[in-house]
């Protein structure tokens, strides 16, 4: 682990308390701070990607040149605004992002925050919770050179590191179950360079690519492409293309990497597996759930006066019909919460579709 760096605990944030959400009084005090909150100011006015990181329970501007850069101890909230192509109707979806090192006080501003911006936009975006590595498809479309995530956050002050005290970090370009290219920061040991991906060794003023044997040659493109981003913004950093075939043991890349892996969390990604479809009517009073169905779900499965809870497989969607109360409407967010905490699975994806508002991502998963 990078020094300085100090372990937290991974899904820390999962025992977060979000029972305060939903009352009538907590409403018209997040309609009110949302109107007074600097960063909000013009969100959700024109088409576009917009992020925020959470740093001391402040909402802060995320820089527009590290989208797609994610640190694994924080928390950002992701607003996607765009227009319906017959109406010109603006539409929203707001997610948040939740690193596994993240704690409960990051997460529980960043679910709190989302439900505000989702307020002051007149309850018209569709809100979604984000865990690092298990991100849905809708959210992975938004960064064209993938997602790349790494170690520290905020309270490290991990950006800020001078350059004569750089310390390398080992980035992995490889493709999860979807086919997506997923860039991540891994512990820096030989044992986990392996010859399936690619891998970018950045040791401040010298990049290494090292291309497995194995490797596929979108891993490779996209290693270039982040290359390329670093050198834009580091200037006199040098790039040295290795090929594993033809890379000596005794070459500085691997001098450069420790013989022991120093982690016991972050080396791999907890699995999903298989699950069926479910649609679970809620009991909202008590957050129980009644299983309506198993297997393939209508849009007719759903009634204007309750709330369900639909199981994808994938994503985890609380519907909230059109007749159901104003508290009822604002709990989505802790009610799929409390499914993912029971179903010992916190990580999952969470999307909380209202009746009548627009939302491709659901309407798919319907369909599939």
């Amino acid at each position: 682990m990078p020094k300085g760096l100090v372990k937290a605990k991974k899904y820390d944030w999962k025992d977060t308390n979000l029972a305060n959400f939903g009352s009538d009084e907590e409403k018209q005090v997040k309609k009110e701070s949302a109107e007074q909150e600097p960063a909000w100011q013009g969100a959700g006015q024109e088409p576009g990607l917009k992020i925020w990181r959470i740093e001391q329970f402040e909402v802060k501007d995320w820089p527009e040149e590290d989208y797609g850069e994610f640190y694994n101890g924080d928390s950002y909230i992701i607003l996607n605004t765009y227009k319906d192509e017959e109406s010109e109707e603006l539409y929203h979806d707001v997610h948040f992002w939740i690193g596994k090192n993240s704690t409960q006080d990051e997460y529980g501003t960043a679910a709190y925050k989302t439900v505000e911006l989702d307020t002051l936009l007149d309850d018209k975006p569709v809100q979604h919770r984000e865990v690092q590595g298990h991100e849905s498809s809708l959210f992975k479309s938004y960064f064209k050179n993938g997602i790349q995530t790494m170690e520290g956050g905020a309270e490290t002050g991990f950006r800020r590191v001078p350059k004569e005290e750089y310390i390398p970090r080992l980035m992995r370009f490889a493709k999860d179950s979807h086919g997506h290219i997923v860039v991540r920061e891994i512990p820096r040991a030989r044992s986990l360079v392996t010859s399936g991906d690619v891998f970018i060794l950045d040791a401040g003023p010298t990049l290494y690519q090292f291309n497995g044997s194995s490797c596929s040659p979108m891993e490779k493109s996209k290693a270039m492409e982040y290359i390329g981003k670093i050198k834009e913004k580091r200037g006199e950093a040098e790039s040295i293309v290795l090929d594993e075939a033809d890379t000596r043991p005794s070459h500085d890349f691997f001098k450069l990497l420790d013989e022991e892996v120093d982690d016991d969390g972050n080396a791999s990604d907890d699995e999903d597996g298989d699950c069926n479809k479910l649609l679970f009517r809620v009991n909202t009073d008590t957050r129980d759930y009644e299983e309506v169905k198993e297997g393939d779900v209508t849009i007719d499965d759903f009634k204007s006066d309750d709330v369900f809870i639909y199981d994808s497989g994938d994503t985890v969607f609380v519907w909230v019909g059109g007749s159901a109360s104003s508290q009822e409407k604002k709990n989505g967010l802790p009610l799929g919460h409390s499914y993912l905490t029971k179903s010992g699975r916190p990580w999952r994806s969470i999307s909380v579709v209202k009746e009548g508002v627009k939302s491709k991502q659901f309407t798919s998963a319907l369909a599939a």
